[in-house]
């Protein structure tokens, strides 16, 4: 997750395997079945037939949106904001050359497990050789490098080897809690509860595996460990045969006041009811900000009132405050998209009960402060207890139901009861909102690649992409527009490359069925785009990433408002604007009173007529050029935070590459012309010239085995 956070990832790969640093985030039926699959699948299949099932229970849906027809008034077009005084300073990257030692420790795991060694040798370098701190940096932020993916395999490479060798669940876990300790990956008490609670699940999953570390470790982490083919991961959704219509380009209103909905977007809470003001915030655990952490050493040291920028999640006050502001301030707000992660970051800590209490204390802190306000729910990936742990299999141990039963009671405050059938069964659904409007909700915990429970089967798991289609293709026969909500982005890193390369097909052939998406999970105020598979220069699909209530880290909160083309004649249902309003956290814990304060609207800030997928298009080309643009564009991702970090030139080549990005695992598609293009626009200075030339050098001679060895650790980045 890009988002900071330390997940089921960082939990599982860097402590459970701590030995080496790793394991430690309706339609109409009837139309429908006019139509026979000309494929291998059928509606008469018994996957169809479910299917049939679950939209027949949505033909009892009445729109959930009263008939108020309002006129919200767009925020007007302004001059472009003036720019910050100072430059951003750029930072160094650390660059170090491990291909030749990657190469040698994949050799020797294959040699040690083949062989059947007692502990292989990969352990002992791994052990000597990896910078623990960069594995769990890149775990927390989801950038990975070559260095996780050698820690993965080296991690899994023992697991297997111990699992196979006869050791029981119990043994593992003392074993990684015992390293985990002894390495100091982090405090006894966080080693324990990370093991116990992770180590059954982990042990279970990797007893049934067929595959080794190699394709494990390119399914959870991607590209940084290469794209290694694996059969048990392949799949293809199935499209009915119905023709995809002519596109047309969808016409904005043109009205300055034409009728709109305004939409409320809340994402990542992560409500912490242990946060205590005055506590340590300087801990050395995930999570700070907590009496258990003790009190500060000193008031610089200490959590904030209403927040904190460091490792510290929501207190209760901030969220009801926000709360407060928005229902004084917005008072004309027609729905909301709640887009999941409630719970707090302590996961090593945590139970299914706590998980579920702040479920119901949210639910009735939006019931009070939004009553009669429809609310449009998806589940994120803290909601489970463990985290990121949603199994497919119907293991009593491990089963997810004791969440999606609560969740269908919590939502049937809003939802029909049509709903229920599907979120029981895998936490998403399909509601009419208006005539000719419908919102669907995904579960985006089946593309979670910290999901391990997908290592067993990860095809279109509960079913949900297929069912995804059916809502799609009748809401297509009956000229609905359709809003899709959910947690995980698709083209984040955290999604696993097959599910969202048949997510990105999907959203290409419904393109004019799909005018809008909505996810959460990062943490940051981004957007990301999709293209035409046949034509990756025409943009067909936006999704926006709202940014976090929570201010972990490093970040001030923040929530979005949407302005969504409304009820008319021929309504494209698109965004026209959104704005995003935050808080600045270091003055309200300074002068003890927070101060929510629109930031910018897109629209406003970035001079665009409309936000249809081509704008955004365009907007994205722009900032390849314009350092100003860019800059403009990086303040409104950090939500103007004070503390947020400079960007080099290399930390805005990712930034752009990830808008364009609605596909992950997939950069080399989608990223090389603009990275060549921000490449030209940025020529070279000569003390990068210098160091890129003496990195060649340094990689020419790592190439030569009999010098490799000779050259000092401490030149090599490992003294």
């Amino acid at each position: 997750m890009r988002s900071k956070l330390i997940s089921c990832a960082i939990v599982v790969r860097v402590l459970l395997c701590a030995a080496l640093a790793f394991l430690s985030v309706a339609g109409h039926p009837s139309k429908w079945r006019n139509f026979e699959m000309n494929t291998t699948t059928s509606v008469d299949d018994p996957e169809w037939a479910d299917l049939v099932v679950w939209s027949n229970e949505t033909l009892k849906d009445e729109p959930l949106l009263n008939a108020i027809t309002r006129n919200h008034s767009l925020p007007r077009v302004l001059s472009a904001e003036e720019l910050e005084n100072q430059t951003l300073k750029q930072f160094e990257l650390l660059k170090v050359n491990y291909s030749r030692l990657i190469h040698e420790l994949d050799d020797e795991l294959k040699d040690d497990l083949g062989s059947g060694r007692h502990l292989p040798r990969i352990v002992d370098k791994t052990l000597r050789l990896l910078n623990l701190k960069q594995v769990v940096s890149e775990l927390e932020t989801s950038v990975m490098s070559k260095v996780s993916c050698t820690a993965c395999k080296a991690g899994v490479g023992l697991l297997l080897h111990e699992i196979r060798s006869g050791k029981t669940a119990d043994d593992i876990v003392k074993m990684s809690f015992r390293f985990c300790v002894s390495l100091k990956i982090q405090t006894p008490r966080v080693c324990d509860g990370v093991t116990q609670l992770f180590g059954g699940e982990v042990v279970y999953v990797l007893k049934r595996v067929a595959i080794g570390p190699d394709e494990i470790c390119s399914f959870i982490i991607g590209d940084a460990c290469g794209d290694i083919f694996n059969p048990t991961h392949e799949w293809d959704v199935v499209f009915p045969p119905v023709p995809k219509p002519n596109i047309a380009t969808p016409k904005a209103p043109t009205e300055p006041n034409s009728a709109s909905f305004k939409v409320l977007h809340l994402s990542d809470t992560h409500f912490d009811p242990y946060y205590e003001e005055g506590t340590n915030a300087e801990c050395n655990e995930p999570l700070c900000c907590r009496l258990t952490n003790g009190p500060a050493k000193s008031a610089a040291d200490g959590a904030g009132r209403w927040g904190d920028y460091r490792k510290c999640d929501t207190p209760k006050r901030t969220i009801d405050h926000m709360f407060q502001h928005i229902s004084s301030t917005h008072t004309d707000i027609d729905y909301i998209l709640w887009t999941g992660d409630l719970p707090p970051h302590d996961i090593w800590n945590q139970t299914q009960e706590e998980n579920l209490n702040i479920l119901k204390l949210t639910v009735n802190q939006i019931k009070t402060y939004f009553p009669g306000i429809p609310v449009f729910s998806s589940i994120g990936n803290h909601e489970s207890a463990p985290v990121n742990s949603f199994p497919l299999v119907p293991v009593n141990e491990f089963g997810i139901s004791w969440l999606y039963d609560e969740l269908d009671k919590q939502w049937r405050l809003w939802l029909p009861t049509s709903t229920s059938k599907t979120v029981r069964k895998g936490a998403f659904y399909s509601v009419l909102v208006r005539p000719g409007f419908r919102i669907i909700s995904l579960n985006m915990n089946y593309c979670n690649n910290k999901n391990w429970w997908l290592l067993l089967n990860s095809t279109d798991p509960a079913k949900e992409l297929q069912w995804f289609i059916y809502e799609l293709q009748s809401a297509e026969f009956n000229d609905e527009k359709v809003h899709v909500i959910g947690h995980i982005p698709p083209g984040h890193s955290d999604c696993l490359k097959v599910w969202s390369r048949n997510y990105y097909s999907i959203i290409a052939r419904y393109e004019a069925t799909i005018t809008a998406q909505f996810f959460g999970h990062t943490h940051f105020d981004e957007f990301e785009l999709f293209y035409d598979p046949k034509d990756l220069g025409r943009a067909v699909g936006v999704s926006y990433i709202c940014p976090s209530v929570t201010p972990f880290t490093n970040l001030n909160p923040g929530y979005r408002i949407y302005y969504v083309d409304g009820d008319r004649d021929h309504s494209t249902r698109a965004v026209l604007d959104h704005e995003t309003w935050v808080m600045n956290l270091k003055e309200a814990n300074l002068y003890g009173y927070p101060i929510w304060y629109k930031l910018y609207s897109a629209r406003d800030a970035y001079q665009m007529t409309n936000l249809m997928p081509q704008d955004w298009d365009k907007f994205v080309s722009k900032m390849t050029e314009s350092d100003d643009l860019f800059d403009q564009y990086y303040k409104h991702y950090w939500k103007n935070s004070p503390v947020r970090p400079a960007c080099d030139l290399e930390c805005r080549k990712r930034m752009i590459c990830d808008l364009r990005s609605g596909r992950s695992h997939d950069r080399k598609t989608f990223c090389q012309e603009i990275e060549s293009r921000i490449d030209a626009n940025h020529p070279t200075g000569w003390k990068a010239w210098l160091y890129n030339g003496l990195a060649l050098s340094m990689s020419v001679i790592m190439a030569i085995p009999a010098l490799t060895y000779q050259i000092p650790k401490y030149i090599l980045g490992f003294g």
